[in-house]
């Protein structure tokens, strides 16, 4: 174990933007020491490791990382400020058998500080000799601790020390502990009566005349009755859909209505029977020219063998029933959701999937009939952390620029046309009648990269995605210079990142 060690202080479960990160600096010396300065680093940084698609017959495989700084704040904490201007020391100062502390203070700002004027070290290629930059540098608010992804992409957060030993021959002392960050939201958009919506329609069979059975030896004595005619088969119409933007909040229920539209006159009333809520991330990785999507799924709800009835028979033509939303008002999604965000080399995006099972018994016809309709709408996800009203009103005392404004949310939805196939409808196409005149085709443009491996999907509609154009930044951190912490409540964020690392892993770096 090193002679020092970083002790935060946590009053939270994880840190977000405006708040200050104090702790100290504990140094356990059992002999006399020789230190030229102590410095505590704040850091955070995006790594993506990619391996290139084989392209002959051979086993090597090039393999690019790409790592950019998007955080790095440097205090040092030890000779004062005060000492150093009374005497300048080549050879260090001499500490004695001890514990000595020192106290440090950080603020986090809002946008990462991410440029090409990284170290060389940020954007070495481990796959071969060569050394190159990185080709594109964002700035966003920061993005979210992010793991899980087997050593291709990582997003985290640490606070580092470094006691630096005179001597060229003896090793400097590390420690460093990682923490939890989970950013503020941008500004939300003014509330509208307008919906982002997905729509399918649909129809049972005719109905059916009832099984033919057997006949008996008093069949000759009963009166035939004329054969029954199939009525009109049953159409409806189904729709999910969510206010528009399209947003989800962390830790809190989705905000959806799925409505039921009878079509055509029908005896009887379909039975919903399953309903499914689904949320699914797609998290871009760019490692220099190699390119790659995955997918992660997060089940928000899933209900089988219901048995509740949609509308009534009665019920005229043109009539929505809406289902209760009582059966996933009270479900939360996940606490291990990432909010959306964008930076240099990662970016993550969603969709909602929603299927709807209804059953429909026709008269005389003991099997029902079932039929499973999915839905997916592209959505935005904020982490639900409100900005500090005071910065709200910088912004507005300012008079911010539309260039400086939060970048458009995506005003997408998906869209299913009657023609559509209730099982195949990767890109469907517009509605003759849009429910919102907002409202777009959803459609799914290529990735832009060099080669692509792993899940192919693109970002939806108005979502700038790596590669693209850099968007504005939500925040200008001019504002946030004499605005303090957030005053509010905090989410939930489940990442499995480490919290104390005491022998700092070799990153590449050419100097302390």
């Amino acid at each position: 174990m090193p002679p020092v060690r970083v002790q935060l202080d946590q009053p939270h479960n994880h840190f977000t933007n405006l708040d200050f990160i104090t702790g100290k600096v504990i140094l356990s010396l059992s002999s006399d020491e020789a230190v030229s300065h102590i410095v505590v680093k704040l850091e955070g940084e995006s790594m993506s490791r990619l391996v290139a698609p084989q392209v002959d017959n051979t086993n090597k495989r090039k393999v690019e990382t790409e790592i950019h700084k998007l955080l790095y704040k440097a205090q040092t904490v030890f000779p004062s400020e005060e000492i150093q201007r009374q005497k300048t020391n080549a050879g260090g100062f001499t500490l004695r058998p001890g514990e000595y502390q020192y106290p440090f203070h950080f603020k986090i700002p809002i946008n990462n500080n991410c440029s090409p004027i990284n170290s060389v070290y940020t954007n070495l290629n481990f796959g071969g000799p060569r050394v190159e930059g990185a080709e594109r540098h964002v700035k966003k608010t920061l993005p979210p601790s992010l793991c899980g992804f087997a050593g291709e992409a990582e997003i985290k957060y640490y606070v580092k020390v470094t006691v630096v030993r005179p001597q060229f021959y003896r090793e400097n002392h590390r420690h460093r502990v990682d923490f939890k960050f989970f950013p503020i939201e941008p500004p939300r958009p003014p509330e509208t009566r307008q919906e982002a919506y997905a729509r399918r329609p649909a129809q049972f069979a005719a109905d059916l005349s009832p099984f033919p059975r057997k006949k008996s030896l008093f069949d000759s004595f009963r009166k035939e009755l004329p054969p029954s005619t199939p009525g009109p088969p049953p159409r409806f119409q189904v729709d999910a859909r969510l206010p528009h933007p399209a947003i989800l909040t962390c830790n809190e229920a989705v905000p959806l209505r799925i409505l039921v539209k009878k079509l055509n006159e029908f005896s009887g009333a379909p039975i919903l029977t399953m309903l499914h809520i689904e949320l699914v991330g797609y998290t871009y990785i760019k490692a220099h020219d190699i390119t790659k999507t995955e997918s992660t799924s997060w089940i928000v709800l899933t209900r089988s063998h219901l048995s509740i009835p949609v509308g009534d028979a009665s019920d005229p033509v043109d009539s929505e029933t809406r289902l209760d939303p009582a059966l996933w008002d009270g479900v939360p999604l996940p606490n291990s959701v990432a909010p959306t965000f964008e930076t240099c080399n990662i970016s993550r995006f969603y969709e909602l999937e929603v299927r709807v099972g209804l059953s429909y018994e026709s008269p005389g016809n003991s099997k029902p009939q079932l039929i499973v309709l999915p839905f997916r709408i592209p959505t935005q996800v904020f982490s639900g952390i409100a900005p500090p009203q005071a910065l709200l009103k910088a912004m507005t005392r300012n008079h911010i620029p539309e260039s400086l404004s939060p970048p458009p949310l995506s005003t997408s939805s998906s869209f299913l046309s009657p023609s559509s196939s209730a099982g195949t409808s990767d890109r469907p196409p517009t509605p003759s009648t849009p429910l919102r005149p907002v409202s777009a085709a959803y459609t799914k443009p290529p990735i832009i990269g060099g080669n692509v491996t792993g899940h192919q999907h693109g970002p939806p509609v108005g979502y700038a995605g790596i590669g693209g154009d850099e968007a504005p930044p939500s925040y200008e951190d001019a504002m946030a210079d004499e605005i303090g912490p957030v005053d509010g409540p905090r989410r939930d964020y489940s990442q499995n990142i480490g919290v104390e690392d005491s022998k700092v892993p070799d990153s590449g770096r050419l100097f302390p």
